[in-house]
């Protein structure tokens, strides 16, 4: 990951653990200067004691309020800001669609697809004047593919390809760029608990439903959480050039979803 981010002021959500605690660190160390939101209080008083030049603040993006926090503060502690990372989202719950609770549902959303929204409001005005920039969506290969049993979840983030394709067409004559990244099956306790309720939902051993999700991909195998911060890591930078509109896979090639 040699990108250079020199300069580039960076906003990321849920950037206290997993993938966006792995962004947060990795941007830091290409000279990004770096801002984060999560609404896991222990995992920011871990990324402060490790990263004390990473700023932060507690903030669910659900929450409009939270949200005007974290963009003000954020935008106060960067100077600016050139990037925009939209990296929080919740695996929502596992089931036949008559059992999922409406509540569960609507939370999924709320969090996917309200959250990237809440975030994206504030932040655009400040692109804007700061004369261009560029949004990282995170979406997933539920992006594009039908998932059973993970409604919720399949829903919210084909709105975030929506979304992000929308987005791009809109802000692109502001110089803004608009992306989409879609996991696959990224390596982590996350993926573990998707497939322990994927197994428990389908009545199947654990092991037996983990190798069914290494085989949706041609290259037989989980997605390490780097690759997911590479593309990100080249979406925020210069090199990225006109790229925009787009829902990038990073994958290993998946093929469906069961």
């Amino acid at each position: 990951m040699s990108y250079d981010l020199s300069g580039k002021r960076i906003l990321i959500s849920a950037g206290g653990a997993g993938i966006g605690r792995l962004m947060a660190e990795t941007m830091a160390d290409a000279g990004a200067k770096v801002y984060v939101c999560d609404i896991d209080d222990a995992a920011l008083a871990d990324l402060a004691k490790a990263r004390p030049k990473i700023g932060q603040i507690q903030a669910d993006v659900a929450d409009r309020a939270a949200v005007d926090r974290f963009i003000d503060t954020g935008f106060e502690f960067l100077g600016g800001v050139d990037v925009l990372v939209n990296n929080a989202g919740i695996a929502g719950p596992t089931g036949a669609v008559e059992d999922i609770d409406p509540a569960d549902f609507e939370r999924t959303l709320q969090i996917n697809v309200m959250g990237h929204f809440l975030c994206t409001r504030r932040v655009v005005p400040l692109l804007k004047a700061n004369g261009g920039g560029a949004i990282v969506n995170l979406s997933s290969a539920a992006g594009k593919f039908a998932f059973p049993l993970r409604t919720p979840y399949s829903a919210s983030k084909w709105g975030v390809v929506g979304f992000t394709k929308s987005l791009a067409a809109e802000l692109g004559p502001h110089n803004i760029r608009v992306n989409a990244i879609l996991p696959g099956a990224v390596e982590g306790e996350r993926i573990d608990r998707v497939i322990a309720a994927k197994a428990a939902a389908r009545g199947v051993p654990f092991d037996e439903m983990k190798q069914m999700y290494t085989g949706l991909a041609s290259m037989n195998r989980l997605i390490p959480p780097s690759d997911i911060v590479a593309m990100a890591m080249f979406l925020a930078s210069d090199d990225c050039g006109t790229l925009s509109g787009q829902a990038l896979s990073v994958d290993g090639d998946t093929q469906y979803l069961r």
